[in-house]
């Protein structure tokens, strides 16, 4: 005996196919379009461990662990290798810090930055010797630029050019700042170059010595003209010792600006927390910058990217103020799945139910139609014509509505059609199967016998 037919079963199973198909493909797109979760180790690579790019990766290194994340850091040479690292994808390298002046949109594409965080003035430290206006005064001397791939290098060769130096006219050396400064003490050096912050020791150092003297910049203004990168900064006298007022007089300096940079496929998320350590740490006022100047949503050399710009107008998102990082990373992934997903579903919650009444009363109403057919063809039949066709089509049509099998809620319309059946069945026989060949008087007397 085959089993009935279960009409509900099927178009359940097809409607909630239909819906998770759509659900799946919807979670697929917006898992392409949101990306991975954030990593959890990033790398940044920072400077000489004694310099203010190293420094400054120490405490981003300290605000992102609160948060879950490991920044490993990487020390370099400086500026220029810093930007080799982050050009380079197989370096693994995500952020670092850029010297202003040594790249550009077009030649680091797959660079942002999210903005400048402090000054790095240039230093020319001397002694012995006068170097003039413009530092003609250098020539044949020993001068330290800095180590090959840093940004005080860079710069040091771009400015002694701009005053007709090169190393035809001058001993040019690769000393370490730390190694410059010590020479330069005890006078085994005459020149040296140094890009750093006011904060740095070393700086403080020699400004307060006696037997050094810092290069006054006089035509400041012409160096910011032809290199817009720069910003000319005044060092007050005596701000390296009040007691022996040195620097006896005010000092004229150039400075580009520090950008922390980032690769454009760096998490969205690992940026933000960078911008809030960012803040955390680069906002206090310095000699030359007031409280709140730094960071900046300033393009020196790269772009800022649309996360950075957002965030210092509009600040950290709302969740991140209220929620741990991970907490809030999922709750915003969460968001972004959840309300397209209820988007279908509210519609298919708010039709659904009058689809599938729609399609069980269809199949209940397809048999009140053929049974319409049958009685509209009954009462069409001369009498004494046979009716065994229209018994057998009721036949069918009664196993039909008999074998049907529908919800609990439906059983009422099945029953009713059950029961129209059962009229259809007096009526049809009420009238003989067979054709009969008496005459119709016969038949009439046949028909009106008690």
């Amino acid at each position: 005996m085959t089993e009935p037919p279960d009409l509900h079963r099927p178009k359940i199973a097809i409607i909630f196919g239909v819906a998770l198909l759509l659900i799946g493909w919807i979670l697929w797109v917006l898992f392409e379009f949101l990306g991975p979760m954030p990593p959890r180790v990033v790398l940044m690579t920072t400077g000489p461990e004694e310099s203010a790019y190293h420094k400054y990766g120490l405490h981003y290194q300290t605000i992102l662990a609160r948060e879950g994340i490991e920044v490993r850091l990487l020390p370099s040479a400086g500026a220029v290798e810093n930007l080799e690292r982050l050009r380079a994808s197989s370096s693994g390298v995500n952020i670092g810090f850029l010297q202003g002046g040594i790249t550009s949109e077009e030649e680091s594409p797959d660079l942002s930055s999210l903005g400048t965080m402090f000054y790095e003035p240039l230093w020319i430290f001397y002694r012995g010797l006068d170097p003039g206006k413009n530092a003609l005064g250098f020539r044949g001397r020993r001068i330290s630029l800095g180590l090959h791939k840093s940004g005080t290098r860079h710069l040091a060769l771009k400015i002694l050019a701009m005053n007709g130096i090169t190393d035809l006219d001058a001993e040019f050396l690769a000393l370490h700042s730390q190694e410059a400064g010590e020479a330069l003490l005890k006078g085994q050096l005459d020149v040296a170059f140094m890009v750093s912050s006011w904060s740095s020791p070393l700086v403080k150092k020699l400004l307060a010595s006696p037997d050094v003297d810092v290069l006054s910049f006089p035509r400041a203004n012409a160096y910011v003209a032809l290199l817009p990168y720069l910003s000319r900064l005044i060092l007050p006298a005596g701000v390296g010792d009040l007691s022996t007022n040195r620097p006896p007089t005010d000092i004229l300096l150039v400075a580009p600006k520090a950008s922390l940079v980032v690769r454009n496929d760096l998490h969205p998320a690992i940026q933000h927390l960078l911008l809030e350590a960012a803040v955390e740490i680069h906002s206090d006022p310095e000699i030359f910058y007031q409280y709140g100047n730094f960071p900046a949503p300033q393009a020196v050399d790269l772009p800022v990217n649309s996360g950075a710009r957002h965030y210092y107008q509009v600040g950290e998102p709302f969740l991140h103020r209220y929620l741990p990082f991970w907490m809030a990373v999922f709750v915003v992934r969460g968001l972004v799945l959840t309300i397209p997903i209820l988007a279908l579903i509210y519609p298919l919650m708010r039709y659904a139910p009058g689809m599938y009444d729609w399609e069980m009363r269809r199949h209940i109403y397809k048999l009140y139609g053929e049974l319409k057919f049958l009685e509209a063809d009954l009462d069409v039949r001369e009498p004494g014509q046979g009716i065994e066709d229209l018994m057998a089509r009721f036949e069918g049509l009664e196993s039909r509505a008999h074998r049907m099998r529908v919800p609990l809620w439906y059983s009422h319309v099945l029953y009713n059609l059950r029961l129209h059946m059962n009229l259809v069945r007096d009526r049809l026989q009420d009238r003989p199967r067979h054709a009969t060949n008496d005459p119709p008087d016969r038949i009439t007397e046949i028909a009106n016998k008690p």
